[in-house]
């Protein structure tokens, strides 16, 4: 069968390289992309995470090494999350001025100052010796309200370390209006507030819980949010939006792209999502398997958030998938930097995937 004349074909805009370039209504960048980066106090080397192929616990050269790495690479920011040798019911390093977190901090903020944007984890989870996101009850559930005046706390604490961004992922109720009115109060009016306006509680975090040694017993379905629930995202981000949120978040990324397409169509102000361990994973020991090309999977993934309406993205692809969009807008014939890898032969870089 051959069609008419003047049969509409949309296959004319797929018909080569250049063109499919032209038309493409996303793309990606080097910028769009956030690091997440972990950070142990314990280690006298960086420790890698058999849940997680490529990533690392740092110490503290390591984290700058990688950091720098991820600078010069494009990469948008770093996000990090500290694992402190001592934890207790409330968290007590979490704002302490020399706990691990606000001391990386300080240290990437001496060494980068503002040519990238330095995030802070701010959540109880990693600092208390029960693995909750907030500080106990009587009778063992997590206290909303007590747990504002930790994370308020924290807020001050990291501002001043040298943070530029603060990821309140806790899922507290108010907890963006607390961690604001305490900023502006101290002074530190200009720090950024992202908040987790849509944080799932997902099984694709199982990998994380290795990656900061986490001590929860149970689970955190009491605040973070039904999977089931797609409209309560909305809700929680007109509320995030009306206590002062500059940038809000949907996560998981992958499993929730309905949801971030939601969000990003209804917010105001910049939309993030979290490519989370769990996805991170799935793909990687996929294509070690040689179920699927890691190369492939790992763009279209990244495009998909980008497609959904994300701003940016937190991927712990970020240097290596940074390093290599760069290399693809080289001109042709142009020489790459010493010690630039070919394009067709990316590898990951010192300490990848932190």
């Amino acid at each position: 069968m051959t069609l008419v004349p003047g049969t509409v074909r949309p296959r004319r805009l797929r018909t080569t390289p250049a063109l499919r370039r032209l038309v493409s209504e996303v793309r990606l960048h080097p910028a769009d992309l956030v690091l997440p980066m972990f950070i142990k106090e314990s280690l006298t080397e960086p420790a890698p995470l058999s849940g997680m192929p490529g990533v690392v616990q740092h110490t503290l050269e390591s984290l700058l090494t990688a950091a720098e790495e991820a600078v010069a690479a494009g990469v948008g920011g770093l996000m990090l999350f500290g694992i402190p040798a001592h934890r207790d019911e409330i968290g007590s390093q979490a704002d302490a001025p020399e706990g691990i977190l606000n001391q990386a901090i300080r240290e990437l903020h001496d060494r980068l100052g503002d040519s990238t944007v330095i995030m802070g984890d701010l959540c109880l989870d990693e600092f208390t010796s029960h693995g909750h996101c907030g500080v106990l009850d009587a009778r063992g559930g997590v206290d909303n309200d007590a747990t504002l005046e930790r994370y308020a706390a924290m807020a001050v604490a990291q501002a001043r370390a040298g943070a530029h961004v603060l990821g309140l992922s806790g899922m507290m109720d108010g907890q963006v209006r607390a961690c604001r009115e305490a900023l502006d109060l101290a002074g530190y009016s200009d720090v950024v507030i992202m908040g987790y306006t849509a944080k799932y509680a997902s099984a694709f975090y199982g990998p994380f819980r290795e990656a900061v040694d986490s001590e929860l017993q149970g689970d955190r379905r009491a605040y973070q949010q039904d999977p089931a629930n797609g409209r309560e995202a909305l809700r929680e981000l007109e509320l995030d939006l009306a206590e002062g949120a500059d940038i809000v978040m949907v996560k998981p990324g992958l499993p929730y792209l309905d949801v971030l397409a939601e969000v990003a169509a209804s917010s105001p102000v910049p939309v993030w999502t979290y490519q989370v361990s769990g996805e991170y994973a799935m793909i990687e020991f996929a294509a070690a398997a040689g179920a699927i090309d890691r190369d492939r999977a790992i763009e279209e993934s990244l495009i998909a958030f980008k497609r959904a309406g994300a701003d940016a993205i937190l991927t712990y692809w970020a240097t290596e998938v940074a390093q290599r969009l760069t290399e693809a807008q080289r001109p042709t014939g142009a020489q790459r930097p010493t010690g630039a890898q070919n394009p067709t032969e990316v590898q990951r870089p010192t300490g990848a995937g932190q």
